[in-house]
């Protein structure tokens, strides 16, 4: 199996750090394929502009989902993005791995989802290509995140609702929409302030649900 490995994190010593090395070590000594994104070491810039055109539709007025569409004809995108897309045709399953920020992932992978899963690229609104005929039918999608808050702060009648539900725009509009398979998230709730060995246990457990993939 192909895997792309997109990872968004500061801090190389943090334990999402340790849980992506762990990741990439399992995929390997099972045998998969392996490219990383790891989008604060390559300075990956998240804003969605008119240079992500080189050779506009409308030079006069920037409309980025019209340029979007022309540019996935002509494959004329910024050579950063063009760069993602093709790690993308490659993978058979996407990982996407962060730390929750106010419910969500970081603006800088979303911004690597506006740039990179374009119109014409990832959906075809022409052909209304989404969902079940989706373009990225024949791959696969996972989260692995973690958490600062308990696990029942993120739940039903929790402070801060249903984590399920918070990820819907991005598992179900995001994913779904594409047409890939989204796979169960690997979720570590209390991260901050978790002692060693829950962390070893933690890391443990995604390596098992990494190998099992």
């Amino acid at each position: 199996m192909k895997v792309l490995y997109i990872f968004a994190h500061p801090e190389p010593k943090s334990f999402n750090a340790a849980m992506k090395d762990t990741a990439l070590a399992a995929l390997k000594e099972k045998g998969h394929e392996v490219k990383l994104s790891d989008l604060y070491a390559m300075e990956f810039n998240p804003i969605l502009k008119a240079s992500d055109f080189p050779d506009r539709k409308n030079p006069d007025f920037f409309n980025p989902f019209l340029e979007a569409i022309k540019a996935s004809k002509t494959g004329a995108f910024s050579p950063d993005i063009k760069e993602e897309m093709e790690k993308v045709r490659w993978a058979d399953l996407l990982i996407f791995q962060f730390p929750i920020y106010f419910t969500a992932m970081p603006a800088l992978m979303k911004g690597w989802i506006d740039r990179v899963l374009a119109p014409g690229f990832g959906f075809n609104p022409v052909t209304n290509s989404a969902y079940d005929t989706g373009l990225f039918k024949v791959k696969s999608a996972m989260l692995a995140f973690t958490a600062g808050a308990p696990k029942e702060v993120y739940s039903e009648g929790g402070a801060h609702g249903d984590i399920y539900r918070h990820l819907e725009s991005i598992t179900h509009c995001v994913f779904e929409y594409m047409g890939m398979k989204v796979l169960p998230s690997f979720m570590v709730f209390e991260a901050g302030n978790m002692s060693g060995e829950r962390g070893d246990e933690e890391l443990e457990k995604y390596r098992q649900r990494i190998s099992e993939l």
